[in-house]
C-alpha cells in the first residue's frame, strides 16, 4: 500500500480554525493495521524519516561552521555572531559563578546593559550553559542556529500533520517551506532568536485546541496552562518573533471573522477562557523579567530605526543565499543579508496564486491566502517603495506604526508571520494532489473526432500526454517553484586572531578588580571584536561601551550601542575617517573626565600600524603609549582615578 493510497484511505484530518467541521485525526490508524503497512507508510516511521531529513538539511547548511568551531566566522553575519556568542558565554559564565542575572556590567561599564531589553535569549542560553562551558560559545551558537531551523520545520510539520492534512508527505512539504523559507534562511546567517521558532507552532496548536472547544472547562484550563508556559518560554527566547506571530494570528482572526463569523463566535468562549488562563500563567512565570525589561536599569521606551519595509520588487526577487540567487545573480548587492525578509521569487508567488484559486472553496486555504496578502501589505511599510523609489502611496503599516511595541518592530519582518499561512496553502494543495484520485489532464480523443483530427494531422493523443496527471503537474510545478529558492550552505571565513595581549592574560598587569578597559576604536554595532577578546580573556574585565541596545538622551530612546560622550565620538571619528580631529586642552580634559567616569585602568589600541589616525589621536590626548605584545597600552592607573 503506497503512502498516497494510505492517505486517501484515512479519515479526513481535523480542520484549522475557521472550518465548518472537525474531521477525525490524521493519524487515526489502528495499531493492528499499522504493523501490516510498508515501512515508509507507518506513521511513526514516516515521522522519524521526515524529522531526520529536516535535521540533515539544517545541519548541512552549517557544515562549514561545525567543521571550524575554533576559528570559523559566518560570512555575512556582520557583528551578530560575535554578539550572540557573547550573550551565550556571558550567561554561562554567570551560571558557573552562581550569579545568573537580568543585568550585566561586563559591557557598557559602569552603566551596564539590561539583558531582557536585548536579544540575550536566556531561555536557551541558561539551559545550554554546560555546553558553552565545555565546548565554547561558537558550538552553542551552531547548535541553536541549526537546531532552531530544524526545530521550526519539525514543529510546523507536527501541526500540519495532526490538524490540517491527511498525508504526512503533504505536511512535510508545508513544514519544510516554513522552516527553510527565504526570510528564515536570511535571519539564519546569525539571528538565532528568529531561527529558534520551534515553540511558535506549539503555541498555535494550543490555540487550535482551544478554538475547537476541547472537553469542556477542564480542557480549556489544561490547554491554557500549557499555552501560558509556552508563551513564557518563548519570551525568554525571543519576544519579537512572538509579537510577529501574534500579529499574524490577529490578521488570521480578522479574515476568519469575515469568512465564517458564526464559527468564530462559537470558538470565542473557549478561546477567551484559555487565553485568560494563559495570561495568568505567563505573567506568573515571566512577569518580573518583563517588568525589569521595561522599567529596570538600562531600559528604553522604543527602539529607533529607519522605516524599513519590503520593497515591492523584493517579493519576486530570488534571495542571494539560494541556488537560484547564486546561479543567476551571485554578485547581488544586499544592504543587509540578514534582513532579506521577502525574496520569495516569482515562481513561488505564481504557484501560491494558483493554489489559492484552486483551493478557494476550502476555508483554511481561503484564510491562509487572505492572511498572506494582508501581512505582505503590512510588511511593505509606509510609504510603499518600488525598486528603491518612493511611490508616494501610504501602506497600511501606518495603522500600527505608533502603537506600543510596534514602534520598535522592523516592519519588513512581518513576512515571517506569513510563512505558516504559505505553508498551509502548499500543504493543503499537496494533500489534495496526494489523497485524491489523479486526473489525466489531456483525455483520449473520442473516436467520433478522430477523422476530423486526422485531417488536421493530429494522430490522436501523444503517448507522453497520458503521463500528465493533475498530481504530477502539481508536484512538477512545486519543484520548479521551490528549486530556485532552496538555500545553499552558509560559508565561513577565518576569524581574526585575538591579540596576544588578551589571550595570554597580560591584560591582568593593567586592569584592577572593579575597573574597566577601553579598546580603540570603542566597540559598537560596526566593530565588536572586543567582545570576543573579552570572552577569550574569561570575562576578567568589563568593557567600556559595546554592542547592545540601550537608552540614549533624556527621552531614553533605544539605540544600538552606548550613548557616547565626546571622547568616544572623537576616537570613533578618527577610526572611520582616517583623520585626526583638532585636539587641544579642552579635549584632553574631557578625555580624562570620560576615563574617570568609565573607571578605566587602561586604553588598548590593537594593530597600531593599521590605525594611524586613532594612534595619533591617543598620543595627542594621553601621550605616547607602551608597547605590550601586539598592542599599544596606555596605563591610566595613576591618572584616571
Amino acid at each position: 500500500m503506497s503512502p498516497d493510497s494510505l492517505a486517501a484511505a484515512r479519515a479526513s484530518a481535523p480542520s484549522a480554525p475557521g472550518e465548518d467541521h472537525a474531521p477525525h485525526r490524521a493519524d487515526s490508524v489502528a495499531p493492528s493495521a499499522d504493523t501490516q503497512l510498508p515501512l515508509l507508510a507507518r506513521p511513526r516511521v514516516l515521522d522519524t524519516v521526515i524529522v531526520l531529513a529536516y535535521l540533515l538539511a539544517a545541519f548541512g547548511l552549517y557544515r562549514d561552521l561545525w567543521l571550524h568551531l575554533g576559528d570559523g566566522y559566518l560570512v555575512d553575519s556582520g557583528e551578530d555572531q560575535t554578539l550572540f556568542e557573547w550573550f551565550f558565554a556571558m550567561q554561562a559564565h554567570a551560571v558557573a559563578a552562581g550569579q545568573p542575572s537580568l543585568f550585566s556590567t561586563l559591557q557598557n561599564y559602569p552603566a551596564g546593559i539590561n539583558l531582557m531589553a536585548n536579544t540575550s535569549m536566556p531561555g536557551l542560553a541558561v539551559p545550554l550553559a554546560p555546553l558553552t562551558l565545555l565546548a565554547g560559545p561558537t558550538a552553542t551558537l551552531a547548535l541553536v542556529l541549526s537546531g532552531g531551523l530544524a526545530g521550526t520545520a519539525i514543529g510546523w510539520y507536527w501541526v500540519f500533520s495532526r490538524y490540517l492534512t491527511r498525508s504526512r508527505w503533504a505536511a512535510a512539504i508545508g513544514g519544510g517551506c516554513v522552516g527553510f523559507a527565504p526570510p528564515m534562511v536570511s535571519h539564519a546567517h546569525a539571528h538565532p532568536n528568529f531561527t529558534s521558532a520551534f515553540l511558535l507552532p506549539l503555541i498555535v496548536a494550543c490555540l487550535i485546541r482551544l478554538a475547537r472547544g476541547g472537553p469542556g472547562t477542564r480542557g480549556a484550563l489544561r490547554n491554557g496552562v500549557l499555552l501560558g508556559a509556552l508563551v513564557a518560554w518563548q519570551v525568554l527566547i525571543g519576544e519579537e518573533p512572538l509579537l510577529i506571530l501574534a500579529t499574524g494570528i490577529a490578521v488570521w482572526g480578522l479574515a476568519w471573522a469575515a469568512v465564517r463569523p458564526r464559527t468564530l463566535l462559537a470558538a470565542a468562549r473557549p478561546l477567551l477562557t484559555g487565553l485568560g488562563v494563559a495570561v495568568g500563567v505567563s505573567v506568573l512565570l515571566v512577569g518580573y523579567p518583563l517588568w525589569f525589561q521595561f522599567t529596570g536599569p538600562g531600559s528604553y521606551h522604543s527602539l529607533a530605526h529607519a522605516l524599513d519595509g519590503n520593497d515591492l520588487a523584493a517579493f519576486g526577487t530570488l534571495p542571494r543565499q539560494s541556488i537560484g540567487g547564486q546561479l543567476l545573480d551571485p554578485g547581488q548587492p544586499v544592504g543587509n543579508p540578514t534582513e532579506q525578509n521577502a525574496f520569495f521569487g516569482w515562481p513561488l508567488l505564481t504557484l501560491l496564486l494558483v493554489a489559492a484559486i484552486w483551493l478557494w472553496r476550502e476555508v483554511p486555504a481561503r484564510l491562509a491566502a487572505i492572511t498572506t496578502v494582508g501581512l505582505a501589505a503590512l510588511s511593505v511599510g509606509s510609504p510603499v517603495y518600488l525598486r528603491g523609489a518612493d511611490t508616494g502611496i501610504p501602506g497600511p503599516w501606518w495603522v500600527l506604526d505608533r502603537l506600543p511595541l510596534f514602534d520598535s518592530l522592523i516592519e519588513s519582518r512581518l513576512t515571517l508571520a506569513s510563512l505558516p499561512a504559505i505553508g498551509v496553502l502548499l500543504a493543503l494543495a499537496s494533500d489534495r494532489a496526494l489523497t485524491r484520485q489523479p486526473r489525466q489532464l489531456v483525455p483520449p480523443v473520442r473516436p467520433s473526432w478522430l477523422g476530423w483530427l486526422g485531417s488536421l494531422g493530429w494522430p490522436g493523443r501523444p503517448r507522453w500526454l497520458g503521463w500528465l496527471t493533475s498530481r504530477r503537474l502539481w508536484f512538477a510545478a512545486l519543484a520548479l517553484a521551490v528549486a530556485p529558492i532552496l538555500p545553499v550552505r552558509f560559508a565561513t571565513e577565518p576569524r581574526a586572531a585575538t591579540p596576544v595581549f588578551f589571550s595570554s592574560g597580560d591584560w591582568r598587569d593593567y586592569v584592577r578588580p572593579g575597573r574597566s578597559l577601553l579598546t580603540v576604536p570603542p566597540p559598537d554595532a560596526g566593530g565588536a571584536d572586543a567582545l570576543h577578546w573579552q570572552v577569550v580573556a574569561g570575562f576578567g574585565f568589563p568593557l567600556v561601551e559595546g554592542y547592545f541596545v540601550g537608552p540614549a538622551g533624556a527621552n531614553r530612546t533605544g539605540i544600538y550601542g552606548a550613548d557616547r560622550p565626546p571622547t568616544s565620538l572623537l576616537l570613533a571619528s578618527a577610526a572611520v575617517s582616517g583623520t585626526v580631529p583638532p585636539i587641544g586642552p579642552t579635549e584632553r580634559a574631557r578625555a580624562l573626565d570620560d576615563l574617570r567616569h568609565w573607571r578605566a585602568d587602561a586604553v588598548v589600541l590593537p594593530n597600531p600600524a593599521d590605525q594611524p589616525a586613532p594612534h595619533a589621536a591617543l598620543v595627542a590626548l594621553l601621550g605616547p603609549g607602551e608597547r605590550r605584545d601586539d598592542v599599544l597600552v596606555w596605563d591610566l592607573r595613576g591618572r584616571a582615578r
